[in-house]
């Protein structure tokens, strides 16, 4: 993570874009970027999706599929090959999708670029410093501590060792009653039926 004690904006040169998340946000955003850097900017995509954005244009650009990369050897390759590109800004969908989840962890941590968070409405932020008031929020919204559900999602955190208390116990007395009852003389017992 370069810049993340930094909040220069690095020129828009050679962006990646990891496909994490719905395409259509790509669909959106890749005509915008064309029209605001132009020629000056090469756009690669790494994506797990079959096809590209329809935008895309891959006479500019070049595309890495995660599905090309596999095991331990493969994912090496990939990052060997993404770090030769020397990206200055690489941006990541976080749409509450579980679409490449490790890929944009692992690469947030590992690519030497800025870090455009983009969520599902095309919302964007800097991982960097300078914006840890938007990361910490974002987070606590992703996790369902922010917001009208952060009061239930708080209770079903405080209940949950209770519940899980009381199925065990439960549990443990249907399993002590039928051990008991399988132990008086002349007490057979029966399998439930499926």
């Amino acid at each position: 993570m370069r810049y993340f004690f930094r909040r220069k904006i690095p020129p828009f040169d050679r962006v990646l874009l990891i496909e994490s998340g719905s395409r259509q946000i790509f669909e959106d955003l890749i005509p915008g970027l064309y029209d605001i850097y132009g020629e000056q900017m090469q756009l690669d995509l790494l994506t797990c999706f079959g096809g590209v954005p329809s935008a895309f244009r891959q006479d500019r650009g070049r595309v890495f599929r995660v599905t090309d990369h596999q095991g331990p050897a493969g994912r090496a390759q990939l990052y060997r090959l993404l770090d030769e590109r020397r990206y200055s800004v690489a941006g990541i969908i976080c749409s509450g999708e579980p679409v490449m989840t490790k890929w944009k962890c692992v690469l947030a941590l590992r690519l030497p670029a800025k870090i455009l968070i983009l969520n599902e409405n095309l919302d964007y932020f800097w991982l960097d410093w300078g914006h840890w008031k938007t990361i910490r929020h974002f987070i606590l919204f992703r996790a369902g501590l922010a917001g009208a559900g952060a009061v239930r999602t708080l209770a079903r955190l405080l209940l949950f060792p209770f519940t899980l208390l009381f199925l065990l116990l439960y549990a443990a007395v249907v399993h002590l009653r039928r051990k008991v009852h399988s132990m008086q003389p002349g007490a057979t017992v029966t399998e439930p039926r499926p």
